[in-house]
């Protein structure tokens, strides 16, 4: 009977142990489930978030993946166009945009921010043989923008609300067309898309000029609804990205060139 109840002693100890590696906790055995975050995109925004085929790439859908890797998450990313990130984000049935936001203080006061994770500005994109230099050259000519983006604020700012010399498109990519069949004379939008579609299409004869003293610095965000519970945990985890190289590598392989982290470090200090 004493062995018995030894053996039967061992086989419980041996189940229970058995029970403790074979659940979702992670430590050992099977690995833990992950959450699934949904993720709302615009992705018409070459190079930071675009269609390639049935897939969405970019450089935003592989900094929000490695944040997500780290933070430990799944996501479930979609492509909504713009204007519905801001409406199904604040109607609670997303839990996360990227696309390329930048942070202002109008959009902090309805929605929660990561710290920035880009540095941007406007710039102005131009036939070659145009003889714009800055955006006080823009003052009688035809603009076309991205509607209700910072580049359509700055471009309003400059020539006033609602000008008839601003055309406001869904997107950029409407944005240059206009531009290349003349019914503009400039696209003003964020650096980084306009001067990868110069350099990417050399044929269409176009040039990027900047204007420093008109275009302020804009620093790029994932956005959540207000009072999200994700935030501080994408937070953490885009530091880490940043400190282990991980951010650096995902910004050369799609600009060919070292990010500034000093400035980049030192807006999201400031934005603590």
């Amino acid at each position: 009977m004493k062995k018995l109840s030894i053996f039967l002693m061992l086989f419980v100890l041996l189940f229970l142990a058995a029970c403790g590696t074979s659940g979702t906790s992670g430590t050992g055995g099977e690995e833990e489930e992950l959450k699934e975050l949904k993720v709302m995109t615009d992705a018409a925004y070459a190079p930071f978030e675009y269609m390639d085929g049935d897939k969405i790439v970019g450089f935003d859908i592989d900094v929000i993946n490695a944040v997500a890797k780290e933070a430990g998450y799944k996501l479930n990313i979609k492509h909504t166009g713009w204007d519905p990130i801001f409406v199904e984000l604040k109607s609670g049935s997303y839990d996360i945009a990227i696309s390329s936001i930048s942070i202002t203080p109008d959009r902090l006061k309805e929605y929660d921010f990561t710290l920035p994770y880009f540095l941007s500005t406007n710039k102005i994109l131009i036939p070659e043989d145009s003889d714009i230099q800055s955006a006080d050259d823009l003052m009688g000519k035809v603009v076309a923008v991205q509607a209700a983006t910072t580049g359509h604020e700055a471009m309003e700012k400059l020539f006033g609300e609602k000008h008839k010399d601003i055309k406001a498109f869904e997107n950029n990519n409407l944005a240059i067309m206009e531009l290349e069949k003349g019914g503009a004379d400039a696209v003003v939008a964020d650096n980084g898309v306009i001067e990868y579609y110069s350099a990417s299409n050399p044929d269409k004869k176009l040039k990027v000029v900047g204007d420093k003293d008109t275009f302020d610095a804009e620093f790029y965000g994932m956005m959540f609804p207000k009072g999200s519970e994700y935030k501080a945990d994408f937070d953490k985890a885009l530091e880490t990205i940043i400190e282990n190289g991980t951010y650096v590598d995902i910004y050369k392989e799609w600009f060919g060139e070292e990010p500034d982290l000093d400035t980049l470090k030192a807006e999201q200090e400031a934005s603590k």
